[in-house]
């Protein structure tokens, strides 16, 4: 009696592998990142200064390395200071919104 092994018993059957999702099943899918890039942007560079600050204190030059965590918490502040704008700013506009479309 022969053994059959689990590839070549996969690749004998019939059975469809599951649809791809479509975009609108992910209603808020890149809608954010649109309507404030800079946010992302400034997580990006956030996890370039951490990083260049972490290799610097690897390689021994410690000096570098804390102007490099000074930077990033910089960076960090600016990009939270983002979040919080645009989460005012869209906030008021989607109360706005909501007073308008009510009858």
């Amino acid at each position: 009696m022969e053994k059959v092994s689990g590839a070549g018993a996969a690749a004998g059957s019939s059975a469809r592998p599951p649809p791809m999702p479509q975009l609108d099943d992910f209603p808020f899918e890149g809608k954010k990142a649109v309507k404030n890039p800079f946010v992302p942007i400034g997580a990006l560079v956030t996890a370039g200064v951490l990083t260049a600050g972490l290799v610097s204190f690897r390689y021994g030059n410690s000096r570098l390395g804390q102007k490099l965590m000074r930077a990033r918490v910089v960076a960090q502040g600016v990009t939270v200071a983002l979040m919080v704008g645009s989460t005012y700013y869209y906030g008021d506009q989607i109360k706005l919104f909501k007073k308008e479309s009510t009858p």
